[in-house]
């Protein structure tokens, strides 16, 4: 497995969606429930329709899961952005509570690893994004952004499920560099 970076920049996330938005909202609705809910794409491409929408056809205030690496159960909000994608997405196609989320376009289940990584290099290569980008990085970029929102590390770590701050912190891209520069910019 390769080793990938966040997004680190919202404006270049910002460019990623509209890309994304042009050529299927299905794909922004991975790309935005990935970076809002830091799930592991394992997690995110076995959400089913029922995940997220109610009886009535609503969406969801909270979505309850238990994670297939750990085996924890995750229960989380659904926030605006990611409530707004998923209306969109669901307002165009004919939502079955027992169907993935995120079906492949052939309608024999959910769309792959494969096709995941797929559909996010073309659209961060369209943008200009030359670091290594996969399907972590939707995680990743969860995790990068609520750090650099001044939310604690060890919120953060729980959130991702990791054993230490210091493997949260590699995880989400925190070089040595950035570490350094809290010296130099609080230098009281």
């Amino acid at each position: 497995m390769e080793f990938v970076q966040p997004i680190r920049e919202r404006k270049v996330i910002e460019r990623v969606k509209k890309i994304l938005k042009s050529q299927n909202v299905r794909d922004y609705l991975l790309f935005v429930l990935g970076i809002n809910s830091g799930l592991r794409v394992s997690d995110l491409l076995a959400l089913k329709v029922s995940d997220v929408m109610d009886n009535k056809g609503n969406v969801k205030d909270r979505i309850s899961m238990r994670e297939k690496k750990t085996g924890k159960s995750k229960d989380f909000p659904i926030g605006k952005n990611a409530r707004k994608a998923i209306q969109e997405y669901m307002a165009g196609i004919e939502p079955k509570n027992d169907l993935p989320l995120f079906q492949s376009k052939k309608g024999n289940g959910a769309i792959t690893r494969v096709q995941a990584y797929r559909i996010l290099n073309e659209a961060a290569r369209t943008v200009g994004i030359k670091e290594k980008i996969g399907t972590h990085t939707l995680r990743k970029t969860f995790g990068y952004h609520s750090y650099k929102a001044g939310y604690d590390l060890s919120q953060i770590q729980k959130l991702l499920n990791h054993s230490s701050p210091g493997v949260t912190l590699r995880y989400i891209g925190i070089t040595q560099e950035q570490l350094d520069e809290i010296y130099m910019r609080l230098d009281l």
